[in-house]
C-alpha cells in the first residue's frame, strides 16, 4: 500500500514538474524575429540613350510662281507722229537746208539746178526720180515766176510730196471676216525685224486691236525670246516652235491659234534672208503658201534699214518676187539715214511706205505721212 502511494505521488509529481515545464515554454513570447535583409536584387542598368545627330528639317521650297509683267500700254499713234516728225527734223535738216539754200541764189541758172540735183540724188531720191522732180520744180518756177525762197520752199514741198505719192493706201490690214488678219513680216539678217515685229504689234495694239505673235524664225534661238519679250509688255500670246525646226509649220500653228482666240491680228515673225540665197527664198515662198491653208495672207511687210540706201532697192525687189510684198517698214531713217530712200522705193516698186522708224525706243515706230514727212525734211529751212 505504501509503495502504491509513493508511486501515486511520484506520478503527480512528475506530471506536475512536466506541466510546468511545458507552460512556461508555451507561455513565454517569442523574441522579435530579427529583420530579414532581402537579398540585393540588383536594378537592370538604365539603358544608354546614344542621339543620333538630328539632321536639320527638310524645307521643300515650292517653286516661285514668275512675276508677272507689267504691261504697258504704247503710245497712241498722234503723239508718235509728233515726236517722229521733230526728231526727223532735226536728223535731216541739212538736206532741207541746202535745198533751200540753192533755191534761194539770186540767180538759179543752169549749175545752180545740177547742184540741187546732185543734192537729191546725194539723199538717195535716185537718179531718175530726181531728174523728173527738179524738171517739173525748174518748170513751174519759171512759169510762175517764183523768185523768193519761200515760194520756192513750197514749191518744192509740193514736188517731194507728190514724187512720194499721197494717194497710195498706208493702212495696216484690218480684221478678216470670221479670222485674224495675218501679217507676215520679212526682211533680211540685221534690219532689226524681230524688233520691228514687236513694235508693230505695238502700234496694233495703241490702235485697240488684239494680237497674237508667231516666232517663226527658227534658226535664230534668241528670236523667239525676244518676240515673248516684245509679247508680255503688251499682253500678246507667242506661238513658238523647236529651235530650228519648220517655220511654215511654226506659222501654220500661230494662225491656227490666232483664230482659236478670236485675236484681231496675228503678226509672223520670219528668219532673215539673204537676198542671194535663193533657196532660203524659197523657204519663204513655202511660209506663205502654208499659212495660205488658213486663208489668204493679208499684208506682207518687208522691213527694210534705211541706212543700205539704193542696195535696199535690189532687197526690195527680190522679196516682192518671192512673196509679193504690199508694205514697207522702214527702219533706222535718224542718223545716217537719208530721206530720199522713202521716195526711190516707192517710185521704183510701186509699193508704199507703211511705218518708219526713227529710234531705239518701243514707241519709235508711227505710221507713215507724206505732207508730214516733206514738212519735217524742210522744217526750219525757210
Amino acid at each position: 500500500m505504501e509503495y502504491v502511494v509513493i508511486a501515486v505521488v511520484l506520478l503527480i509529481l512528475a506530471i506536475g514538474g512536466a506541466v510546468a515545464y511545458v507552460v512556461p515554454r508555451r507561455s513565454r513570447p517569442l523574441p522579435p524575429a530579427a529583420p530579414s535583409t532581402p537579398p540585393a536584387v540588383e536594378e537592370p542598368a538604365a539603358p544608354v540613350v546614344v542621339e543620333e545627330p538630328t539632321a536639320p528639317p527638310v524645307i521643300v521650297e515650292e517653286p516661285a510662281a514668275p512675276p508677272v509683267p507689267q504691261l504697258e500700254t504704247p503710245e497712241p499713234t498722234a503723239g508718235r507722229l509728233v515726236r517722229l516728225r521733230a526728231r526727223l527734223s532735226r536728223s535731216q535738216n541739212l538736206f532741207g537746208k541746202g535745198l533751200l539754200a540753192l533755191l534761194s541764189r539770186d540767180k538759179l541758172d543752169d549749175d545752180t539746178w545740177d547742184e540741187i540735183e546732185e543734192t537729191l540724188i546725194g539723199a538717195d531720191v535716185g537718179v531718175e526720180p530726181t531728174t523728173e522732180l527738179v524738171g517739173r520744180l525748174r518748170e513751174r518756177s519759171r512759169v510762175l515766176g517764183t523768185a523768193s525762197a519761200t515760194e520756192l520752199r513750197a514749191l518744192l514741198a509740193e514736188e517731194l510730196t507728190t514724187a512720194l505719192d499721197p494717194g497710195m493706201d498706208r493702212s495696216l490690214a484690218s480684221t478678216a471676216e470670221g479670222r485674224p488678219a495675218v501679217l507676215l513680216v520679212v526682211g533680211v539678217n540685221g534690219s532689226g525685224k524681230t524688233t520691228t515685229c514687236g513694235k508693230i504689234a505695238r502700234v496694233l495694239v495703241a490702235d485697240g486691236r488684239t494680237v497674237l505673235l508667231g516666232a517663226a524664225d527658227t534658226f535664230r534661238a534668241a528670236a523667239a525670246d525676244q518676240l515673248e519679250t516684245w509679247g508680255s509688255r503688251v499682253g500678246a500670246e507667242v506661238v513658238r516652235g523647236p529651235e530650228e525646226g519648220d517655220p511654215a509649220a511654226v506659222a501654220f500653228d500661230a494662225v491656227k491659234r490666232g483664230k482659236e482666240t478670236g485675236v484681231d491680228a496675228v503678226l509672223i515673225d520670219t528668219a532673215g534672208r539673204l537676198q542671194n540665197k535663193v533657196g532660203l527664198m524659197d523657204e519663204l515662198g513655202k511660209v506663205k503658201r502654208v499659212i495660205e491653208r488658213h486663208g489668204p495672207v493679208d499684208e506682207t511687210l518687208l522691213v527694210l534699214d534705211a541706212t543700205t540706201g539704193q542696195n535696199g532697192l535690189t532687197q526690195a525687189k527680190v522679196f516682192t518676187e518671192a512673196v509679193n510684198v504690199t508694205g514697207v517698214v522702214l527702219t533706222k531713217l535718224d542718223g545716217t539715214a537719208k530721206g530720199g530712200i522713202v521716195i526711190a522705193v516707192q517710185r521704183n516698186l510701186g509699193i508704199p511706205v507703211k511705218l518708219v522708224g526713227l529710234g531705239e525706243g518701243p514707241d519709235d515706230l508711227a505710221p507713215f505721212d507724206p505732207g508730214q514727212f516733206v514738212e519735217a525734211l524742210l522744217a526750219g529751212a525757210a
